[in-house]
């Protein structure tokens, strides 16, 4: 993309670095890159003609460098990434026909920012998307609008939303026009482990023949329902709500190129556009009844508690949508990574850790950890020697990550419909919080947009909303009851922060430049490992 720096700011254990750019290579690099882009352009014909028939191969004829299982976001722009490089890499989807899901719709701005850096952001070109400028919060009437701050990046830099296959699809087809980039159509079965280190995977192909695929690295990334996860990870899998998801068509958002969060009584709804002319409706449903949509009860639900609560020029479109019949139901579920260090493979995207999708943050996370990972690998010929990096990845990808998936956690827990009353207060204080505009806008709409992914940013935010809430229970007078709900307000969050600190580690989240101490077997993996972090914390183009 002409015109976009790529300087960025980094804090490392407290300190600021700024004016570095991570995105610098050494004239080898840049004729490698060159001739990469010549082969490319030479194989496109060719590999668009096969790549709906289930595979796509342009000259893949040496030995696999990488394997990586599954194909979809992160997947694709992985596979892209390394064959730039100049990696052969083997990429199996389940099923490479465009992907029809409700969610991934919303693309942060902090993954636009890594879109860019791993040359794919034309990928949401061609495909209807839409700006997203932030966000809009309503209760009990009332509205806050809550902006992305922008100010110092490049016009074109914003949120995205789309319908995700489009988006992945484009991702697949970019990939798979390398020449050294083979996608193919199979499930893989199980991977090939030898004494304690992964060699390779054993899959079936779509015909049903059974093969078996070599490599010195394997890269599971097929998805939240990952039947390979279990091998590389001890997964604790939480259902946290269930979105019932609805299309409503030729409608017009009050706050145009804005999501719109309504927290209404019974349910927490969220709307976007998809394209310019289909609006997302999610409906957040706690607990784990949620009513059928097969003997009519969920179309109830929707048009006698939900639609009443809708704005008012969404109401026709959404009983429409809802009369229509056209309804879909999804799991929110949560994990937290916690995975093995295995030498030969290593878990990515949603297998390896989920977080509520309120937030929109998981593309920016799966983003993030391909140019992580691209990083790391960057300085090695051969991928034999790609474990002692595995350690590293898993580490210095926790400030993203334990940022982005507290802030899904904090807003999921807080702005969530509830009869209690300490639930309805927390509610009441959170959207206060945002109503005061300026830094306490502002700060936190910068996390959970990927902008600012820092835990020590986060920390002041976290105690400022804590004392405010804390004090709207204690008021007027504090009585014994509200004493009470405060010490249950407490409990509460303790409850839900303590388990992420303890999963992500303390030390790897907040002081992550300690690491360069560990893992400096050579000045090329202390250089590499400097840029990675560099990568991590890009404020933006500016």
């Amino acid at each position: 993309m002409e015109g976009i720096k790529t300087g960025s700011i980094l804090y490392l254990d407290g300190m600021e670095v700024e004016n570095f750019n991570a995105n610098q290579d050494n004239p080898r690099k840049v004729e490698k890159r060159k001739m990469e882009a010549s082969m490319e352009i030479r194989g496109r014909t060719e590999c668009a003609k096969s790549f709906d028939e289930g595979e796509c191969q342009t000259g893949f004829t040496k030995s696999t460098d990488v394997i990586i299982v599954g194909a979809g976001l992160a997947g694709s722009a992985l596979a892209h990434s390394l064959g730039k490089d100049g990696r052969q890499v083997l990429a199996i989807e389940r099923d490479l026909t465009q992907p029809d899901r409700m969610v991934g719709e919303v693309l942060q701005p902090g993954g636009y920012l890594k879109l860019v850096e791993l040359g794919l952001e034309d990928c949401v070109n061609e495909i209807d998307s839409q700006r997203v400028l932030g966000y809009v919060l309503y209760k009990d009437g009332k509205s806050v609008e809550l902006p992305y701050p922008l100010e110092n990046c490049h016009p074109d830099v914003a949120g995205r939303s789309f319908h995700y296959g489009r988006f992945v699809q484009r991702i697949r087809e970019k990939a798979a026009s390398l020449p050294n980039v083979r996608l193919e159509q199979g499930t893989v079965t199980s991977l090939l482990q030898e004494q304690g280190t992964t060699k390779g995977v054993h899959y079936k192909t779509k015909t049903g023949q059974e093969m078996t695929a070599y490599a010195p690295l394997t890269v599971v990334c097929d998805g939240n329902f990952s039947n390979l996860r279990r091998s590389l990870s001890e997964p604790k899998v939480d259902v946290l709500s269930t979105f019932v998801g609805l299309i409503l068509e030729n409608s017009q958002l009050p706050f145009p190129n804005h999501a719109h969060v309504i927290l209404a009584e019974a349910s927490l709804l969220l709307f976007y556009p998809i394209s310019s002319t289909e609006v997302r409706c999610l409906v957040d449903i706690s607990g784990r009844k949620v009513p059928s949509i097969s003997n009519g009860e969920m179309a109830d639900y929707l048009t006698t508690v939900v639609a009443p609560q809708i704005p008012s020029s969404l109401y026709k479109a959404f009983i429409s949508a809802v009369e229509k019949g056209n309804i879909r139901t999804m799991p929110n579920r949560c994990m937290p990574a916690a995975p093995y260090r295995i030498p030969g493979a290593l878990l990515l995207g949603d297998a390896l850790n989920m977080r509520h999708p309120l937030t929109g943050g998981g593309m920016t996370v799966a983003l993030s950890d391909v140019a992580l990972l691209r990083h790391l690998l960057t300085p090695l010929d051969h991928l034999n020697n790609a474990s002692s990096f595995i350690e590293s990845f898993y580490t210095l990808r926790k400030p993203m990550a334990f940022t982005l998936n507290t802030m899904a956690g904090v807003f999921q827990n807080m702005l969530c419909a509830s009869a209690d009353e300490v639930r309805c207060e927390m509610r009441q204080a959170c959207f206060d919080y945002l109503s005061l505009g300026g830094a306490f806008a502002s700060g936190p709409v910068a996390l959970l947009s990927g902008l600012n992914p820092s835990p020590w940013a986060l920390t002041p935010h976290l105690l400022l909303g804590a004392i405010q809430s804390m004090g709207r229970l204690l008021l007027p007078f504090p009585s014994p009851k509200r004493i009470w709900f405060v010490a249950r307000f407490i409990a509460d969050g303790l409850g839900f922060i303590f388990p992420l600190i303890k999963a992500e580690g303390v030390g790897s989240m907040l002081f992550p430049a300690t690491l360069l101490q560990r893992y400096t077997a050579s000045p090329v993996i202390r250089n590499n490992l400097v840029m990675a972090l560099f990568s991590i914390g890009k404020k933006g183009p500016s």
